[in-house]
């Protein structure tokens, strides 16, 4: 583990004490989870983005034919037969 010197306005200060209170945690503690967590979130969102367009999209028509209307669209029964 390694030190870390922030700085920080008074109102964070409070915030950040209040809240490490309320997780029953050291205010060190809590800004490190804060840390983490934000961490994680960004390669969690960075691994969906990676997933989702290495997905290949299906062609839902070929050139030429014509737009599905909106009832053809929504309809859910319709889509369930397929």
């Amino acid at each position: 583990m390694k030190n870390l010197t922030i700085t920080v306005t008074e109102e964070v200060l409070e915030w950040a004490r209040i809240e490490a209170a309320k997780h029953g945690m050291s205010l060190s503690r809590f800004v490190g989870e804060v840390l983490r967590q934000e961490i994680r979130g960004d390669s969690a969102y960075e691994d969906a983005r990676r997933r989702f367009f290495a997905n290949q999209f299906k062609i839902l028509r070929k050139p030429g034919e014509r737009y599905l209307t909106r009832e053809e669209a929504h309809d859910r029964a319709g889509l369930r037969r397929l």
